[in-house]
């Protein structure tokens, strides 16, 4: 039975923390319970169904970009590496590669899988569904250790993402090592010498 691979990542839009991806591999015709686009459920139920699809599927890996890689590559080209570095990772090369969007990473010469891009895919395939769930997971987990390391800046509520406590914790505190600094925000602070950690 045809192999089929999902990947999708997570953390694109943050102005801080690392980009992350995954790589889900299921049987053709496949899918498990509950399993549907990351955004759609709750932090709860996402840890639960994290736990169904490490179980359930062919194969997984994670796969991500820093901060530094975002800033030197910008973050389509630190995604697209974190989702080669996810693919990289799997135990099994499957025969269909779908990825959410429409970029496609590029990969080794050696993989052999058909490569599709899928738009929406997260609400589309059940891998990718699959994938977008660990990935997501992941960060959350990373945005919890930033905030054990800078808890002023409440990563643990808006994960890195530009909300209004965000921003006032980045004026009234500054930038930290985990701050995207090619972004717009980010750079903005810098630029009025608010000095951080």
């Amino acid at each position: 039975m045809l192999a089929v691979g999902g990947v999708d990542e997570a953390g694109r839009g943050p102005l801080a923390g690392p980009v992350v991806a995954c790589a889900v591999v299921l049987e053709s015709g496949q899918s498990i319970s509950g399993v549907r686009d990351s955004k759609k459920l709750s932090a709860k139920r996402r840890e639960a169904l994290a736990v169904s699809i490490a179980h359930e599927s062919l194969a997984w890996s994670l796969g991500s970009a820093s901060v530094s890689e975002i800033d030197e590559l910008n973050i389509l080209g630190a995604t697209m590496l974190a989702m080669r570095r996810a693919v990289e990772g799997l135990s099994m090369q499957p025969g269909l590669l779908q990825i959410d969007g429409n970029r496609c990473p590029e990969l080794p010469r050696a993989y052999n899988a058909i490569t599709e891009t899928v738009v929406g895919g997260d609400d589309l395939c059940p891998a990718i569904a699959a994938a977008s769930i660990l990935a997501k997971v992941e960060r959350d987990r990373r945005m919890d250790e930033l905030h054990e390391m800078y808890p002023e800046y409440g990563f643990d509520r808006h994960r890195g993402y530009p909300t209004r406590i965000h921003r006032e914790a980045l004026l009234r505190f500054g930038i930290t090592p985990a701050h995207r600094r090619s972004f717009r925000p980010v750079r903005e602070v810098q630029l009025r010498g608010v000095t951080g950690k």
